[in-house]
């Protein structure tokens, strides 16, 4: 395979999606909605063309409609092709799209990739990922940090209510943050703990919020605080819908409070919150390395359903 011959591109539109699409990935099912909401824009969905193949490709996402690429959640090579070759046409790739539509000199968005669980026990899905954390590496990217994927199903054991907390409304965002800033001393979430490096914890706090539990479109009616029979804040748990699943998107437990396993009755509660609104599953995500959390949530039912991978870069990397 000639380097000389390949062409970069981003595809042309919605009609090109086929051809983007002959690479499998968990997320190509979701490529025409991400379209049409604009998630995704045509110009962010660059593919490396040897002839007719597509050797490699990539897409940016966003959250909402006009704003600007949040991650690089799709980076996929044909797997069929050798790895030196491979992975050099997914360096050129990266580079090459980078240089024209990212800022030049800013931070990268972050990359998150969707893998099998226990990837490294199996020799085809092993390759495939490092192929991709390999390309990542050579543009500058280093690993932040791996997490598991998990999901809960309707008749799936359950928690019962253990009785020794009581569940109430958040008053508003301002309870919520400050009960966020003490959760973060101590925390294992590495996300958290790369934020806390540059910024004190209440203004981690306060973005966290802003920038993504206040957007939820789910009803705030849905998110807990539980407090002791003192009446002491014992922790908190948010049931949100994103875009794609109802999902646990926080749960904490103040340091005071930690140690007594309150979290299987949060856990349990943000839960059944969900349950009872029908829904079909219920997706949670947490680091590899937070072994009581994801203990919580096996306890409470879920089921690893994959992993995922994050890398990040520093300011002015993948240029």
């Amino acid at each position: 395979m000639n380097p000389n011959d390949m062409i970069m591109r981003p595809i042309s539109g919605r009609e090109e999606l086929d051809l983007f699409r002959r690479l499998p990935y968990v997320l190509n099912d979701e490529l025409d909605d991400d379209l049409a909401s604009g998630r995704r824009r045509p110009e962010w969905m660059w593919m490396a063309l040897y002839g007719d193949r597509l050797v490699a490709r990539l897409s940016w996402w966003a959250p909402r409609a006009g704003e600007p690429p949040a991650l690089l959640d799709i980076l996929d090579l044909d797997d069929a092709v050798p790895g030196p070759a491979s992975i050099d046409a997914g360096v050129r790739l990266v580079e090459t799209a980078s240089a024209a539509v990212l800022p030049l000199g800013g931070r990268p968005p972050e990359y998150n990739a969707f893998v099998p669980p226990r990837w490294r026990d199996d020799a085809a899905a092993r390759r495939a990922v490092e192929d991709r954390m390999a390309v990542l590496r050579r543009t500058g990217a280093r690993l932040l940090v791996e997490r598991l994927r998990l999901e809960w199903r309707p008749g799936a054991s359950a928690a019962a209510p253990s009785g020794r907390l009581t569940f109430r409304p958040v008053a508003g965002r301002e309870e919520l943050v400050a009960l966020m800033t003490l959760v973060l001393d101590g925390t294992l979430d590495a996300h958290s703990r790369a934020d806390l490096a540059g910024m004190p914890a209440e203004r981690v706090a306060a973005a966290h919020y802003d920038d993504e539990l206040a957007r939820y479109r789910s009803p705030r009616e849905w998110w807990r605080i539980a407090t002791s029979p003192a009446g002491d804040p014992v922790g908190f748990v948010i049931p949100a819908r994103n875009e794609y699943s109802p999902m646990i998107a926080y749960i904490g437990v103040v340091p005071a409070h930690r140690g007594n396993g309150y979290v299987d009755d949060l856990l349990a509660e943000g839960t059944r919150i969900l349950a009872e609104q029908g829904v079909p599953r219920v997706r949670a995500a947490t680091d590899v390395g937070n072994v009581p959390m994801a203990r919580a949530f096996l306890r409470a039912g879920y089921e690893l359903i994959g992993q995922r991978v994050d890398m990040t870069w520093s300011e002015g990397g993948s240029r």
